[in-house]
Order: structure tokens, then C-alpha cells, then sequence
């Protein structure tokens, strides 16, 4: 049970003895790291101006043809076609609920072993009871021409909406066995949400790709739960990337003032929030006396002061031979992105790239190699290596 007094968080254990013995335990702290102090790995690169039009390009989907497909924030799909710089509007969207952080989020795009095509997309939603809106996640086929979205299935909409503009997530990824994965963040809401199993937000889900929950997902056996939830204990996790050859799934995620996160993903497991946090609220005061907790699961990085992460992306392509192999991470506060570089479940090194090319909210390899970035307030820009 939680026992919130002042605006901090403790966390009460039947018996003296019980609460004696954990508070001798030794303290496991995570390195803060500064992004002023990460050392630079320089490249030869320009990046090229691509298209403009769009303000806040939450997602970019490389298609295999050479197109792109890029989200709005504010409600609008787009399609790039290839070596062009004209936004074209794709149309069959949802309703969606466009307010504060909420809007249309994250997309991609999956094919089976039969070749059928579906792209997932999240979005706030405001469909179900109460006023206000939560995120939900949908898929759709393409047109043939790329313009129109076919066929509109809802997977999954969180419950309890809430007028709150906060922290709606949210990322997609999937893995080698048939699961999506999705994020909603806390909604602004950590005091209810994201300790609470039986309520959305604050969670990363994990659903058959038809939106069947799995039987083997960590709470499904649990009646006052959601079953769908593979992890809890979340801020805002607004990027993931699934590491295929380790199958891995690691997230990001936005602290408070402070204590940004990256995780590895596991099921079932806390991951505190807002129990135990690296980060104060944002006018400087401390809401919790705890930055590691027995039965919580402590980052594996934290950066402080924050970086606001955005989007994570494996470099598979030959054109960047100093990033293949890499995973990006893109900073949106302090303008610059991070090469991380990983051994299985460890985080062996962080480099830090392009400091100063702008607010970086999406990352994409496209079909043809190049790295592609959706820059708030700046369009799509690619990554172009000069000879």
C-alpha cells in the first residue's frame, strides 16, 4: 500500500522486523549521466532539408518502395513520396483527440508470413466513458497508392480518459514471435495510474498482432488487472527499440525534473515510478526519498539534467560506417543525439552526435539507407555523408 503524505512517497511493510532489515540494505545507485560530459563521436554528414509542412513529426515509416510515411501531432498522416518534397494527405484516420502532448503518435508497419501489410498507429482517443481522452492503438492496410488507410481495426484503448493534455506515450514495436508492443505514459496522473494494474497508463502493452491478448502475459491471471500490461511503474515511455538478435525490448522514458530512463523491458516487472525516481517536480521540490526500492526495478541508465528522449533506431546501413551496429537516440531538450552502443543486456557506451541540429522527435532508416529525422518545427531532414 502506498502511503502518500506531502506530496512524497514512502512505502509501509507489515512488520518492524520486515521494514528494520530492508533499510539496512546497501543502496544500488545509477550513474547520472550529463549529456554535457558524453564524449563526441564526430561525423562527416550534412543534414539535407527533405520536406516541410510538418510541425511536429511525432513518427516517420520508411516504405519499402522508397516512400515515407510521417505523423503530425496535430491529426494528419502524411506520404513522402520519393524524391520529392510534397506532403500528401493520407485519409481514413480515426478521430482523434488532438490536445496538449495527445494527437496522432507513433506508426509502423508489419508484414506476416503471407506478405499482407498492416500499419499500427497510436493516437488519443476519445472513445469510451468519461470526458477527456486516452491513448489507443489501431491498424490499418494501405492503398495501394499509399493515400488511403483500409480495413480500421482498434486493438486496444486505454480506460479512465482524462482531460489532462500529459504524457500519452507513445511508441509500437514488435518482435519475432507475433507480439506488439505499445507505450501509454502516466496521462498526468501518478498518483493513480501508474502503480495501479487495474488502470491504464503508466504501462507498456503487449498484444498479438490481431490484438488478442497472449495467455502468457504477466497478469493475466490476475482479475483486477489489465491483462494486457507487460510492464509497469512507467513515467512516459516515448521510445523503443526491440533487439531481435538478443531479443531484447528496451524503452525510454521522460523523468520529471531530472532522471530520465532507459530500460530493459521484462515481463512483469516494476519499474517505480513515481515510488522511486532520479528526478524532483519541476519547480525543484522532491516528491519521493527513494531512488532504488526492493521489488522495483532500477534503470540501467538515467540521464541528469534531462534530455527529453524521443525515438530510438538500430543503424543497419552501410552509408554510416561509424553508426552501423549503434542504436540512436534522439534528445529534443539539449538538441543532439546519442550513439549507444549495446552487448546483449548491457549499455556499453553513449557518444554523443549532431549537437545543436534541432529538436529531434523521430528517427527512420529509410528503403534506401539514409537515416531520416523529423525535427519539431523544422520538417524531415536526411542524413547525408559528405565525401
Amino acid at each position: 500500500m502506498l502511503n502518500i503524505k506531502s506530496k512524497k512517497y514512502t512505502h509501509s511493510f507489515k512488520g518492524a522486523v520486515l521494514t528494520a532489515a530492508l533499510l539496512t540494505l546497501p543502496t544500488m545507485s545509477v550513474n547520472a549521466v550529463d549529456f554535457k560530459k558524453l564524449p563526441s563521436l564526430p561525423l562527416n554528414v550534412k543534414a539535407v532539408d527533405v520536406a516541410e509542412g510538418v510541425s511536429i513529426p511525432w513518427a516517420i515509416e520508411a516504405l519499402s518502395n522508397g516512400d515515407l510515411l510521417i505523423t503530425e501531432r496535430s491529426g494528419q498522416l502524411f506520404l513522402l513520396r520519393k524524391n520529392t518534397s510534397t506532403l500528401i494527405q493520407v485519409k481514413g484516420l480515426p478521430d482523434i483527440d488532438a490536445n496538449g502532448q495527445g494527437g496522432l503518435l507513433d506508426l509502423a508497419l508489419h508484414t506476416d508470413n503471407k506478405n499482407s501489410q498492416w500499419l499500427y498507429l497510436t493516437y488519443s482517443s476519445a472513445e469510451g466513458k468519461g470526458s477527456g481522452s486516452n491513448t489507443a492503438l489501431m491498424r490499418a492496410k494501405l492503398s495501394d497508392d499509399h493515400t488511403q488507410l483500409l480495413e480500421p481495426q482498434v486493438l486496444y484503448k486505454g480506460e479512465h480518459n482524462s482531460t489532462k493534455g500529459q504524457h500519452y506515450g507513445s511508441r509500437i514495436v514488435f518482435d519475432k514471435q507475433g507480439y506488439v508492443y505499445f507505450s501509454i505514459g502516466d496521462r498526468g496522473s501518478r498518483d493513480l495510474n501508474p502503480q495501479d494494474l487495474s488502470r491504464d497508463g503508466g504501462k507498456i502493452y503487449r498484444l498479438h498482432l490481431d490484438g488478442r491478448i497472449p495467455t502468457d502475459n504477466p497478469f493475466v491471471k490476475q482479475t483486477d488487472a489489465k491483462h494486457a500490461v507487460w510492464s509497469y511503474g512507467h513515467r512516459n515511455p516515448q521510445g523503443m527499440w526491440f533487439d531481435a538478435e538478443n531479443n531484447r525490448l528496451w524503452a525510454h522514458e521522460h523523468g520529471p525534473r531530472g532522471g530520465d530512463e532507459l530500460n530493459l523491458i521484462k515481463s512483469g516487472l516494476n519499474y517505480g515510478w513515481p515510488v522511486v525516481s532520479y528526478g524532483v517536480n519541476y519547480s525543484g521540490t522532491s516528491f519521493t526519498d527513494l531512488q532504488t526500492k526492493d521489488g522495483m526495478q532500477s534503470p540501467t541508465s538515467q540521464w541528469t539534467p534531462s534530455i527529453a528522449p524521443s525515438d530510438m533506431l538500430l543503424v543497419t546501413s552501410d552509408k554510416y560506417p561509424k553508426l552501423k551496429g549503434k542504436v540512436l537516440l534522439s534528445s529534443m531538450k539539449f538538441s543532439f543525439l546519442s550513439a549507444l552502443t549495446f552487448e546483449n543486456d548491457t549499455l556499453k557506451s553513449q557518444e554523443k552526435i549532431l549537437e545543436g541540429i534541432g529538436r529531434v522527435r523521430s528517427l527512420a532508416q529509410g528503403n534506401d539507407g539514409y537515416i531520416y529525422l523529423g525535427l519539431d518545427g523544422q520538417g524531415i531532414k536526411r542524413l547525408k555523408p559528405e565525401l
